[in-house]
């Protein structure tokens, strides 16, 4: 399974962050799939690249909770929600 996660980088009480697509069974700092944006919390400075995001939330991959965060602040969460939910055909009731 694919998740977004948070890559940590930096200097020792100066965390930074890269916001990467990876296989779930590798290491926090392993090995990533694709670099899809950059965090940092002493600014809180979010860059996403939002194409590349919403490729990966569309074809299943499972954000962390504080990237799940962080896309809504983006507004990237409420733009898949609406188009899933615009996409789902209504149920008819017929008898």
């Amino acid at each position: 399974m694919v998740k977004l996660r948070l890559k940590r980088t930096g200097k020792k009480k100066a965390a930074f962050y890269r916001i990467v697509a990876t296989d779930a069974r590798v290491k926090r700092d392993g090995e990533y799939i694709e670099l899809i944006g950059t965090y940092n919390p002493i600014n809180g400075d979010v860059k996403i690249d939002q194409d590349i995001a919403y490729k990966w939330l569309s074809t299943g991959a499972q954000p962390t909770d504080t990237v799940r965060n962080l896309l809504s602040k983006e507004g990237l969460m409420t733009k898949l929600h609406n188009e899933r939910q615009v996409s789902k055909p209504k149920k008819s009731t017929k008898k």
